[in-house]
């Protein structure tokens, strides 16, 4: 997975299409993340002491990894990404579109 918490993606599918956010947790284990102001849902509280309103909280619900995009800085949009060694044998992604290193996945190896 090419997602890192505080990414900004773009949704490619589903209501929230075309929807940009920022990546605020991930369960790899599951392959879904949650993404800032998207896919949002009402759950319904009782009142109690520590929500004495009660009522409809709005929360942000997990999305499947396949249905987002990691948003190229230089392209501005959602990009399919790889990952390359670099020349200092550092392991980035990139974008696939136009190239640009998208951060380090791992340090270099030291011989």
């Amino acid at each position: 997975m090419h997602i890192k918490t505080n990414d900004t993606v773009e949704v490619i599918t589903g209501d929230d299409k075309g929807q940009r956010g920022k990546v605020l947790s991930i369960d790899r284990r599951v392959g879904r993340l949650v993404v800032e102001g998207v896919n949002r849902v009402y759950k319904h509280v009782r009142r109690s002491q520590k929500n004495p309103q009660g009522g409809r909280l709005s929360k942000e619900m997990p999305v499947r990894v396949s249905n987002v995009l990691l948003l190229c800085t230089r392209c501005g949009k959602g990009v399919r990404t790889g990952s390359r060694l670099a020349k200092d044998g550092t392991k980035e992604r990139f974008c696939k579109k136009c190239g640009t290193a998208l951060g380090v996945i791992a340090p270099s190896k030291k011989k």
